[in-house]
């Protein structure tokens, strides 16, 4: 592609006129290369204390303090949302793994 060639080419110019212009007050230039060394976080680490979780019953508990948690602020829905994801997928890896023992108990009955 073009674009590849013209980095390949003049890349390495290009970035050392960027940090020159920064270095020299042009602000946009700044922003650009501090943007490519500190993007922006799309997300924050959050610490919140869930109850263990090791049947799809226990995940109940688990979305009860998220919900908890987003009411009083302490994280937002957003965030809430995003754990809730996690542990959407953890109940339906113990289902699965719940389902194939059952399944395979089954099949060593009718054998």
């Amino acid at each position: 592609m073009l674009l590849d060639k013209i980095a390949d080419d003049a890349g390495e110019d290009i970035l050392n006129a960027m940090v020159g212009a920064a270095k020299g007050g042009d602000m946009r230039a700044a922003d650009l290369v501090l943007q490519r060394i500190w993007p922006a976080r799309k997300s924050r680490p959050i610490a919140l204390t869930l109850p263990s979780i090791q049947s799809a019953s226990d995940v109940v508990a688990a979305v009860g303090a998220i919900a908890d948690a987003v009411g009083a602020g302490e994280i937002t829905p957003d965030e809430g949302q995003a754990v809730a994801s996690i542990l959407e997928a953890k109940r339906r890896a113990i289902e699965t793994v719940d389902l194939e023992a059952r399944l395979s108990a089954l099949e060593q009955e009718r054998k």
